[in-house]
């Protein structure tokens, strides 16, 4: 009988352990941003974003040129434009003066857009892979240091980047 009571408490005692670590949580963290950066991909990216804000500032900056020019033009004439004309031109000048604050805004507007357009793929592609490790190596929370919000990261929560990064074949 004694037998069969220790026999028991073996058994339970084991299935207890076997639980206990089915269900203990296994932490990683990574530096998205890091694993980012590192791509091969980030730095054509970063190209063609550099280029399409050059455009935009360029474009930005021919409108500025035209209003200096023509305000420059305006304040040496002005004394001798009729009230009519000089009414025209102050128009002209804030309408352009307008143009110029709108299509900043725009620019700005069409930077993000771009900026998203071309990021987000290379964002998605880094995501799987995290998900992949994740669920490969049973992980059960994935911490991303690169956004800002790990406080404290504590000795036996594994840096997953590398794991990562051989999964997308980055060095």
């Amino acid at each position: 009988m004694k037998r069969i009571y220790f026999l028991v408490v073996v058994l339970v005692a084991g299935m207890a352990t076997q639980l206990m670590a089915q269900t203990t949580p296994k932490f990683a963290h990574i530096d998205s941003q890091a694993l980012i950066t590192s791509m091969p991909k980030h730095d054509t990216i970063m190209k063609q974003l550099k280029a399409f804000e050059q455009d935009l500032y360029d474009q930005l900056e021919q409108l500025q040129v035209e209003y200096n020019k023509k305000l420059q033009d305006y304040t040496q004439k002005r004394e001798s434009l009729t009230p009519s004309v000089r009414e025209a031109k102050e128009k002209e000048l804030a309408e352009l003066g307008q143009r110029a604050n709108e299509f900043q805004q725009a620019a700005q507007r069409d930077f993000q857009t771009q900026q998203g357009k071309l990021l987000q793929p290379l964002i998605d592609e880094v995501n799987a892979a995290i998900q992949k490790v994740g669920k490969e190596n049973g992980y059960t929370y994935v911490f991303d240091k690169g956004a800002g919000f790990l406080l404290y990261v504590a000795p036996d929560s594994e840096d997953i980047l590398e794991k990562v990064q051989k999964e997308l074949k980055v060095k």
